[in-house]
Formats: C-alpha cells, structure tokens, sequence
C-alpha cells in the first residue's frame, strides 16, 4: 500500500525538478491547480467539459431503483451547472461548490444499464471510461454490482462512488482505494434493529431466514444472525434463493410447519415485494406459533419497496439509509428540489446517489485537481454535515461513510401512497460504528 505522506513527498520531488529543469532551459513554466500528473485517464484538460457515467439497473429486480437514481444524478448535474434552487449545496458543509460546474468545467454525463448484473455493469461501466470519457462512476443498486465495477475502477485509475450496495464487502475484503461508499450497511442495519426487536418481540424467538443468494444476502444474513442470536433467538434455518425468483412459493411453504414463530426476509426491490406478498397471502401473519404472533422482518427497506408492497408492509420492522420524512435542513432542501422536478418525493437510492455526486465533486473542487489520487485523499476521512442523517464521515481506512441510521416501519395508517413508512428511530452513528480490521480486506495503491 502506498504510504501517503511519501506519495506527497514523491510528487513534490518531481515538482521541484520540473521547475528546475525549466529554468536551466530557459523556458517559462506555468503552474495552475491542475498542473500535476497531466498525464491520466481521462483527464479533462482544456475541454470545457466534465464526463460522468451514471451506471444503473434500467432493467431487471432493482429498476426502480435505477430510475430513481437517475432522476437524482440528473438533478445534482443541474444544481452543479448552477440551474434550479441548488439543493443540497445550500446545505452542505463543509463545501466549495458554487453552482458553477466543477474547476471552472460544466458537467455532462453518459449513462449505462447494469441490468442488476455484475458482467453487464463492468461492461457499461468500461466503456464509458474507454469510449466515452467518464471521469467518475457512480450508480447501482446491487452490491455485486458494486464490487465488480468497484475492482474495474481501481484497475482503470477512476474513481467509483457506490449507489446503493448495503453488503459489508462492498468496505470490507473487497473495499478499494478506488471506491467509496455513502450507503450504510448489513452490519449497521442489525446494530440498529437490534434494541428495538429486542423490545418489542423480547428474547426467545425462532427464526427462518430466506436470502438472497449473493454478496448483499449472505453478509445481511449473517449481520442479522449475529444481531438475533446475541438476543437469544434461535435461527431455524436459511435457505438462499435466487435473484429475480418472481415465485417464492416453493421457499415460503416449508416455513408452515417448521416451527418458526419469525420470517427474516434478506430481499430487495422486487424480490421482497413478491416473497413478503406471498408470505402473507400464505397467511404467516395470522398465525401462532409457539404461543406467539408470528413476524416477518425486513432488514433492509425502501419507499420504492413500500409502495409494491403496499398493506402487505404495515407494522413490519426495517432500517433505511436515508428518509424523505426527515427534518433536517439538507434532507428538506433536497426533497423540495426533486419533488418540484418530479412531482413526487425521492426515494434513499435517489438520496444516496445525489449525495455522492456532490461529495465527489466537492473534492475535486477542494483538491484543486481532477488528478484521482489527490481527489481520494480529500474524500479520506472527510467529515461533513447538512445532507441528511447529521454529522457523517467517510472513514479513512475503509471509505465507509459513518452517520445515523433509520429503523423504519410500514406505516398502519399512511395517509399517502408516500407515507408507508415511519421512523421508529433515528439510531446514533456511535451505535452502529465497528472496528474497521473486523471484515479484512486491503484498499490497495493509489494508481493513475
């Protein structure tokens, strides 16, 4: 791993003979914000224009979510250029962005289909860095997807700011120096619920687990575990399923008589709209087992999700990275923005995505440079406010960014098809904060 400190040193050097090499010449060198390393992928240089890719499930179990995460990158674009009210740059703070593109360059974007698929997503994701100029990636909605464009981002020098990936690998074995990330994750949401399932369905419960059968699944699976078994509940049993099952008949009907009085669904988007719907058209929720009410919990929630499963998700327990119901000065100002672009509130993928665009060019903005390494080291520990969930930090050592959590749940009385979750409780950063080493992992060198 490159040590910081020398990687300065290194560039000064080259600086400093630069300089003097032109002086012994006779020849005049200038020197701007962004004369170091010229020589990058993608560098910009004279044009007047920024290119970023926005990659996005358009299609497949997470395209709702895409499309909310577009509607978001677009809006932050305008905002950046200096159209519409601003939004969060009237909150954000610190922040040097003045709404007038970003190093004096306006900001266009390429888009591309992930289609919730990590082959798909690598490829999109390439070519708009080889073909089409993207400076920085950002967008998905899977964290396989994640991870995948996160690894082609670090082999191509160009940053990547995840979208919504909530599996602990995404800052865990598989973080990279390359990557950053401003969704919570699987090990936060378990620390979150964790007091609250404790109080409102006590010590002694038997779990049944269906999972989503990849990265975000079994780490979300394993984070709950490990939040429910340190409770005393016992887990029954967990069985994978695949993406884009459509039918979880087959999954749901062992449940029945397996003795289990608690269903944890570690779905998303599409797919925990259709298991919990057929969960409860099984009648799960009707049921007593072992004396008890029988409960289904849903780790991970958004309104996108609230909305597909409409009645089906009242009273059901979640965490949220992000909220549209929240007070805050960023969060009103953001949804003001967007609701008067689209005519409806934004969703937490939406909220994630805007956010990341804005800190990213915000560094570069303060690094004075589109050079990634320098930009990398500006994100390194940045701590910020006023853009929802309070006082957050991008830790330095895994680019997990560190803020308060949401346990959410399905509104009984939702006077909107937008009021379907409450906020039970804004759980503080210092509840769900860990150790860093505790998933391994290396951030590996900052390349160009």
């Amino acid at each position: 791993m490159t040590d910081k400190k020398t990687n300065n040193w290194s560039r000064r050097q080259v600086l400093k003979a630069g300089v003097a090499s032109s002086a012994a010449i006779g020849a005049p060198m200038f020197f701007s914000r962004n004369t170091w390393a010229a020589d990058f992928r993608n560098n910009p240089g004279n044009s007047k224009n920024l290119v970023l890719g926005f990659n996005v499930p358009q299609t497949g179990a997470y395209a709702d979510e895409g499309a909310d995460e577009l509607r978001a990158f677009k809006l932050a674009v305008k905002h950046l250029n200096g159209e519409g009210d601003g939004g969060m740059l009237n909150t954000m703070k610190p922040s040097v962005l003045k709404g007038n593109g970003v190093l004096g360059k306006k900001v266009t974007f390429v888009t591309g289909d992930t289609q919730t698929k990590s082959d798909a997503a690598r490829s999109s994701a390439k070519r708009m860095i080889e073909k089409e100029g993207a400076l920085m990636i950002s967008g998905g909605s899977s964290s396989g997807v994640a991870i995948a464009v996160q690894s082609l981002a670090q082999e191509m020098g160009i940053i990547f700011m995840a979208g919504l990936t909530h599996s602990n690998d995404t800052t865990g074995k598989d973080k990279r120096r390359y990557g950053f990330r401003h969704f919570f994750n699987a090990k936060m949401s378990g620390a979150a619920l964790g007091p609250v399932l404790k109080k409102e369905m006590g010590t002694d419960r038997n779990a049944y687990h269906l999972t989503a059968d990849y990265t975000w699944g079994w780490t979300q699976e394993e984070s709950i575990k490990e939040t429910t078994e340190a409770l005393g509940w016992k887990t029954l049993k967990a069985v994978k399923t695949p993406v884009g099952a459509g039918d979880f008949s087959q999954y749901i009907t062992p449940i029945l008589n397996s003795g289990a009085d608690t269903l944890i669904l570690n779905h998303y988007g599409k797919d925990m709209i259709n298991s919990l719907t057929q969960a409860v058209q099984f009648g799960l929720r009707d049921k007593q087992v072992n004396g008890k009410q029988f409960e289904i919990i849903v780790p991970l929630y958004s309104r996108l999700m609230a909305q597909g499963a409409g009645k089906n998700l009242q009273g059901i327990l979640g965490t949220t990275n992000w909220n549209w119901a929240l007070k805050d000065a960023g969060s009103q100002a953001f949804v003001k923005s967007f609701g008067q672009e689209y005519g409806f509130p934004p969703s937490q993928a939406a909220h994630t995505c805007y956010v990341q665009t804005l800190l990213y060019a915000n560094a570069c903005e303060t690094a004075g440079t589109f050079y990634p390494p320098e930009v990398i080291k500006t994100l390194e520990g940045f701590e910020f406010d006023g853009m929802g969930n309070g006082p957050t930090e991008y830790r330095a050592e895994d680019h997990q960014c560190f803020k308060d959590v949401l346990v959410m749940r399905g509104n009984m009385k939702p006077t909107s098809q937008f009021d379907l979750l409450e906020i039970v409780q804004q759980v503080p950063r210092k509840q769900v904060e860990y150790d860093a080493k505790i998933f391994g992992g290396e951030l590996g060198p900052y390349v160009v």
